[in-house]
């Protein structure tokens, strides 16, 4: 799957505010969108023998980031699967028409959503950590 801008699955302003409704999107608009740093944590403890990192763009000179990503050895890992990270960050900054930030993320998941105002796990409508294990599972790894 070829790498696409989390942008272009912004939620809507109903998406935002109801819950369900965000559940509810398919899985790759959940997880550019909203759950993406559910995904990046489920990614990196599904392969506990490798070192992943999970990283996040903003917008430079900007403080909060808007899309969190497991990284191996120059591939990125969000909802459009395994891509080179370069061209993940390309077409992200293609589409908000802005230079980006790398940012790399050292705290674990619960520090980082505190810090970044992401909702943990247990917040979501449903429990998304199945969910996301399950779309992992689905995109095979560059070294498999």
């Amino acid at each position: 799957m070829a790498a696409e801008a989390a942008g272009t699955f912004r939620r809507t302003a109903i998406e935002r505010s109801d819950q369900r409704v965000a559940w509810e999107r398919a899985d790759q608009a959940f997880f550019a969108a909203g759950a993406c740093h559910v995904l990046a944590w489920v990614c990196r403890d599904s392969y506990p023998g490798r070192s992943i990192e999970v990283a996040a763009v903003r917008l430079a000179g900007e403080l909060q980031v808007f899309h969190v990503y497991a990284v191996r050895d120059g591939w990125a890992f969000d909802h459009s699967g395994w891509n080179p990270e370069p061209r993940l960050l390309a077409v992200n900054a293609d589409f908000e028409s802005h230079p980006l930030e790398r940012v790399s993320i050292t705290v674990d998941i619960a520090e980082f959503c505190a810090e970044h105002h992401h909702r943990m796990p247990d917040q979501y409508w449903r429990d998304p950590l199945p969910r996301a294990r399950a779309y992992v599972g689905r995109h095979l790894p560059p070294w498999a």
